[in-house]
């Protein structure tokens, strides 16, 4: 097997042929997981709150007010797992639960607004970075990485939901 080689002018870091360009991809999302677990421990630890508790507070950032039921199902977490994280949180001052003026019967979680403000925080500079890195790609290259993800988040949640049915051994 012959090696290509790069054309003149070539990035020298970026991949001549498929199998180096997917092989290359896996390498960098490995390790951009490894830094994102990194950066979400060092949040956590910030903000004395469990991997998880900054998991669940994230999803109410994203989607807003939600029942805990909801957040159970989004999360992946039972009922009951859920119930421990609300009362952890509350306790922390990163969340409120109010009956739901539609049905009384039902509570919804919201973020307390300082709370969110603490968390926030910690992500701005991130943020600001992020976003000044994101500028030096093209509106057509932003839009590539944003399709890649997509498919990568439909993937992981597709196998995720494999991996929680139960086998035939249990």
């Amino acid at each position: 097997m012959s090696i290509a080689k790069p054309p003149l002018g070539h990035d020298l870091d970026a991949p001549v042929d498929r199998q180096a360009a997917t092989g290359a991809l896996r390498t960098e999302l490995r390790g951009y997981q490894t830094a994102l677990d990194g950066f979400d421990e060092a949040v956590s630890q910030r903000l004395g709150v469990n991997r998880t508790d900054l998991r669940c507070l994230d999803l109410l950032e994203q989607h807003g007010p939600m029942t805990a039921g909801a957040l159970a199902e989004a999360s992946g977490l039972t009922s009951g797992a859920v119930t421990f994280v609300l009362d952890r949180l509350e306790r922390a001052g990163f969340l409120r639960r109010r009956r739901d003026p539609s049905d009384r019967r039902r509570v919804v979680v919201e973020l307390e607004p300082a709370g969110n403000l603490r968390a926030w925080a910690l992500h701005e500079p991130f943020v600001h970075d992020a976003r000044a890195a994101a500028a030096n790609f093209s509106v057509e290259e932003l839009a590539a990485i944003c399709r890649f993800l997509r498919t990568c988040k439909d993937l992981y949640t597709k196998h995720a939901a494999e991996l929680r049915k139960p086998t035939e051994d249990e």
